[in-house]
């Protein structure tokens, strides 16, 4: 999650207001005072820094360990929660629309965190492949609307569907991301194209749109010579 986006949530929550993770086990926001997840409590953490049962204000009672996929009610109550934090998760699930109706179902307010469409679109930082290679979407978020679009093999193949190597590397965090600040409701739905060329110019027009402009061939080598000195 971004720090400026984790100080913003501490700042609107009140301390009595009931705060869910949902699916944040790698990295648990200490805030939160119920989490779901796949993962057990004992192995949170993951991908963050080590647990501080003493910061955090959730444990073992109210972890739940859930497929929160699972296309059946989560165990808690309608608008049981004040605030709800998914950041980092829609895009590793297989049916984030369910996840985003339970959000809504079970929360009165929250903050989505999805990878962006600049870096979901890079080749190569993780592997030669293109984004991250466990995601299943690209998401689009706009206003109070997120869209998901299944991340098609096409991307890995050609130059027109992704940025070049190292372009990742040119993006800030804020521009890795996508925020989704909601009360009440938001709108969600997956986009599915019926045709090749559709999804064809739905990727590649985004590379086009956002491809920083080539450097001249006079350019490329004076920047290779300096390197060299």
């Amino acid at each position: 999650m971004l720090p400026a986006s984790a100080d913003r949530i501490l700042e609107c929550v009140a301390d009595d207001d009931l705060v869910l993770d949902v699916g944040g086990a790698a990295s648990p926001f200490p805030r939160a005072d119920w989490v779901i997840d796949i993962v057990d409590y004992d192995d949170r953490g993951l991908y963050g820094p080590p647990p501080d049962p003493q910061a955090e204000r959730f444990d073992a009672s109210t972890w739940v360990r859930r497929d929160i996929c699972a296309r059946e009610q989560w165990p808690f109550g309608d608008r049981q929660f004040d605030f709800a934090v998914c950041a980092q998760t829609l895009e590793d699930v297989r049916d984030p629309v369910w996840v985003c109706d339970e959000l809504i179902r079970v929360a009165k307010a929250g903050y989505i965190e999805v990878p962006s469409r600049l870096e979901e679109q890079s080749y190569g930082f993780q592997g030669p492949w293109v984004g991250w290679g466990h995601h299943h979407w690209l998401i689009d978020v706009a206003d109070d609307e997120i869209t998901f679009v299944f991340k098609h093999h096409v991307l890995h193949g050609r130059a027109s569907d992704h940025f070049p190597g190292g372009f990742r590397d040119s993006l800030s965090p804020e521009q890795q991301v996508q925020c989704l600040w909601w009360k009440d409701h938001f709108r969600y739905g997956e986009r599915i194209f019926l045709d090749g060329p559709s999804l064809d110019a739905y990727v590649a027009d985004f590379v086009a749109e956002h491809k920083p402009p080539e450097q001249p061939a006079r350019e490329r080598r004076r920047r290779w010579r300096r390197g060299r000195r």
